[in-house]
């Protein structure tokens, strides 16, 4: 069985992975986990610290190959709102709740909950069952041991 002690950001490597590891949200923020590739074969993934992972990035083998994450389809509410303005105040509302959510420039991601979804629908959001990967915004509370794209000194170690 292989191991993986490093990794690389998404877009960094060109190559085509050898395999993928497919994983919900919850399940990509990994330190030590024995992973299950889509071909059926095991790698043991053992880094120095907890990494949240993002679709696309590279865990690299011990040979040099790479195995790709894959964000897992997973069964959400679609949040849009009247207008841009509307859409910030749904977002406060989520975040007061404490909601994980994946904010973008049209619309608001969440996992599914019927008591928010009338929450929503009763402050004017069109909420719509979708199934998509998702990749949830980090809070503050979450940013030590994170994976921030834009700052790449933290895989020197490979």
């Amino acid at each position: 069985m292989q191991h993986i002690h490093s990794y690389r950001p998404a877009g960094e490597i060109s190559d085509p992975p050898v395999d993928v590891v497919t994983l919900p949200h919850d399940l990509r923020h990994l330190r030590r986990k024995l992973l299950h590739l889509s071909n059926g074969d095991m790698v043991m993934l053992d880094l120095k610290e907890a990494v949240l992972f993002h679709h696309g990035d590279r865990l690299v083998l011990e040979n040099g190959d790479t195995v790709e994450v894959q964000a897992a389809p997973e069964k959400l509410f679609e949040v849009k709102a009247r207008d841009p303005l509307h859409l910030i105040e749904l977002a406060w509302h989520l975040g007061n709740r404490h909601l994980s959510a994946q904010i973008e420039e049209g619309r608001i991601l969440i996992l599914r909950d019927h008591v928010i979804r009338s929450m929503l629908q009763g402050l004017g959001a069109t909420v719509t069952d979708i199934e998509e990967p998702f990749q949830p915004a980090r809070g503050a509370y979450h940013a030590h041991g994170g994976h921030d794209h834009g700052s790449h000194g933290h895989h020197a170690h490979d």
